[in-house]
């Protein structure tokens, strides 16, 4: 609250605030090489989780499946990527398939006032 004790100034750090969090989410995902390879295997398509997991083992990594659905949480979290559909393949659980939410990521340091 600003020194006069009104509201008004408590808006744009609110706003603040709120972007500061969502970089903090974006550098929090992204800092870890292991997801820019699994943003690369999936790329502008679509990629089941076993063809990333296989991708993955092509670019000499040997993770395994809690690991990359660690590291792909994170990706979802982030607003990165996410669940494009399932895919029913017998029993067990339907198969995830993979997207990229956004193929740029911008940041927006000047904000318009409402």
């Amino acid at each position: 609250m600003c020194p006069q004790k009104k509201e008004c100034c408590d808006k744009p750090k609110e706003r603040a605030e709120k972007r500061i969090s969502k970089l903090q989410g974006l550098a929090k995902a992204l800092h870890c090489p292991t997801r820019w390879d699994i943003i690369d295997i999936i790329g502008t398509g679509t990629a089941k989780t076993k063809e990333i997991k296989k991708g993955m083992k092509e670019k000499g990594y040997d993770i395994t499946q809690s690991g990359l659905y660690y590291h792909l949480s994170e990706l979802r979290e982030a607003g990165i990527i996410e669940v494009d559909k399932f895919l029913e393949e017998g029993r067990g659980a339907p198969e995830k398939i993979w997207k990229l939410s956004k193929k740029k990521i911008e940041i927006e340091l000047v904000v318009e006032e409402e």
